[in-house]
């Protein structure tokens, strides 16, 4: 077994650019858009793995 580094920087610059280009659209994988003030309780449920919790988004400025 090896370990090694991603290439992480070009695959983020390849994405980047698909998605300026409009040719993917990666918010489908966002489950919740929450404050920032909501991020402990948030933090709970997505290291439970609960259903539903698979991409958490958090706003600083955001009232909840």
């Amino acid at each position: 077994m090896g370990t090694g580094r991603a290439r992480s920087s070009a695959t983020n610059r390849h994405l980047r650019s698909l998605i300026a280009q409009d040719k993917v659209k990666p918010s489908w994988i966002v489950s919740h858009d929450l404050p920032l003030d909501q991020a402990p309780e948030a933090c709970k449920h997505f290291d439970a793995r609960e259903e539903g919790w698979a991409k958490v988004v958090l706003h600083p400025g955001q009232a909840a």
